[in-house]
């Protein structure tokens, strides 16, 4: 199967990160792309713009319609398992025997005409592809690259290449999520952390260990894997393999890091070519760590320092992560990503490092019911690193209610005092009259459709 031979692509949950830069893809090679999804947002207002015609409602009569004007065989259906199993629309193409494939399916066949570098991780993976694919542009590397985020330098989740060589490389994010990243097999791959996390597909953290095994068995034999210390020490590898660490006496490390002017400045050692005096574009200690990734990658495919250090440089980061609203001398707004733990305390401890003088407020949506009852004591350990925090419901995602799991019983667990569960609009209120020194704000939900509110309050 050539994954290019269909007519239309039709997206079940075409809004997703991941989901929008394949429907991009298509689009892009002049195929006709129509998707679903839950909620209009800013993305699939950028999809309609580009000619992808997305509509809102479970609609069996419109999706008919659709398909009406293609020949069953001219159609292919990618769908995200985030949608459920008993939506109208998925139940009707299935039932009626439509070619459908998930969505990492579809990477993975896209995949196959390159050398694939895929960036795995349960935190970092989308700043590390981020940078791996803004490494690769500057150094004029032919590459396309799909993005779990949106990035800052290119406002896009999708880079196209040329496809004209042997030597055209794609860079991905490899999801762990439903073990999507096993459609992949990659010349270079990068495991950032093995965390548990997805505890509703994989049971328990041995099986997420298991999961990224088998991720790194699936590099090329004559490929390499570029693993953070402590990954190599959870998993038993076999491959040839680098070790990077952020401080650690590893083959990759960063030296002599310093902060100036609320950047981070260091020096990183390499097997390769050390790179003395490295300036980071994007500011936190998790990114200097994640750079060190990125570098390791880079001087595989035999790029040079200087175009190393000035790529780095000029590396704005990822829309919500670590994403700097306002940033004046009276106020300060990050807006993140993080949903998990261990996330939560790379971005607050961060934020800690910039401003140790100031009060830290957070704001943070928790997102799934399964993921807050499964740490729930470690997210009130992160949460309580703040001076202030405010909680915002449950994102619910995919997920029923779980009778119990609440952000009452979330601050219930938090040994901190200055603690209040509010509602969105309440939020807004209690920032307008409680203007922070620091705010930060996180969470995977729909908690990112208030931050220009935020921005415009605090401006």
């Amino acid at each position: 199967m050539s994954i290019l031979n269909f007519k239309l692509y039709y997206f079940l949950g075409v809004g997703g990160i991941g989901m929008s830069a394949l429907a991009r893809y298509f689009n892009h090679y002049k195929k006709a792309v129509v998707g679903y999804d839950k909620t209009s947002t800013v993305l699939t207002s950028q999809l309609e713009q580009e000619g992808i015609k997305c509509h809102f409602e479970e609609n069996v009569d419109l999706l008919k319609k659709v398909l009406s004007q293609f020949k069953k065989e001219e159609i292919l259906i990618v769908y995200t398992p985030a949608v459920p199993k008993e939506h109208t629309e998925y139940q009707y193409l299935v039932s009626n025997n439509f070619q459908v494939l998930k969505r990492s399916q579809v990477l993975g066949e896209i995949t196959k005409q390159f050398k694939t570098i895929a960036i795995a991780g349960t935190h970092g993976k989308t700043t590390t592809t981020t940078m791996v694919t803004h490494l690769l542009k500057s150094a004029g590397i032919n590459c396309f690259a799909f993005m779990g985020g949106i990035s800052k330098n290119y406002n896009t989740n999708l880079l196209l290449g040329e496809v004209n060589s042997e030597e055209t490389y794609v860079v991905v994010e490899a999801d762990e999520y439903d073990r999507s990243f096993l459609t992949l097999h990659p010349q270079i791959a990068v495991i950032t952390s093995v965390d548990a996390d997805h505890l509703d597909i994989y049971g328990d953290a041995n099986h997420v260990k298991e999961g990224y095994s088998l991720f790194a068995k699936q590099v090329k034999s004559d490929g390499i894997l570029i693993v953070k210390k402590n990954v190599d020490n959870e998993l038993s590898l076999t491959n040839k393999r680098l070790i990077y660490s952020l401080n650690l006496d590893t083959e990759y490390c960063a030296r002599s890091i310093t902060i100036e002017n609320a950047q981070f400045c260091y020096d990183i050692n390499s097997p390769v070519e050390a790179i003395p005096h490295i300036t980071l574009g994007f500011p936190g200690m998790h990114n200097v760590e994640n750079s060190i990734a990125a570098v390791a990658v880079a001087q595989q495919l035999g790029i040079k320092s200087d175009v190393i250090k000035e790529a780095l440089r000029s590396f704005n980061g990822v829309k919500r992560r670590f994403d700097y609203r306002v940033n004046t001398a009276k106020t300060v707004y990050i807006d993140d990503y993080a949903h998990h733990p261990e996330e939560l305390k790379a971005t607050i401890g961060s934020v800690r490092k910039l401003y140790p003088d100031k009060k830290i407020t957070g704001i943070f949506q928790p997102h799934l019911f399964s993921r807050t009852r499964d740490f729930a004591d470690a997210f009130a350990e992160s949460l309580d690193m703040l001076d202030e925090c405010i909680l915002l419901d449950i994102y619910p995602a995919r997920e029923k209610p779980i009778e119990g799991v609440t952000s009452q019983m979330l601050i219930g667990k938090m040994s901190s005092q200055n603690k209040k569960v509010l509602g969105k609009q309440e939020t807004l209120e209690f920032l307008k009259t409680n203007k922070p020194e620091v705010l930060i704000t996180m969470g995977a939900g729909d908690i990112d459709g208030m931050v220009e509110q935020i921005e415009q309050i605090l401006k």
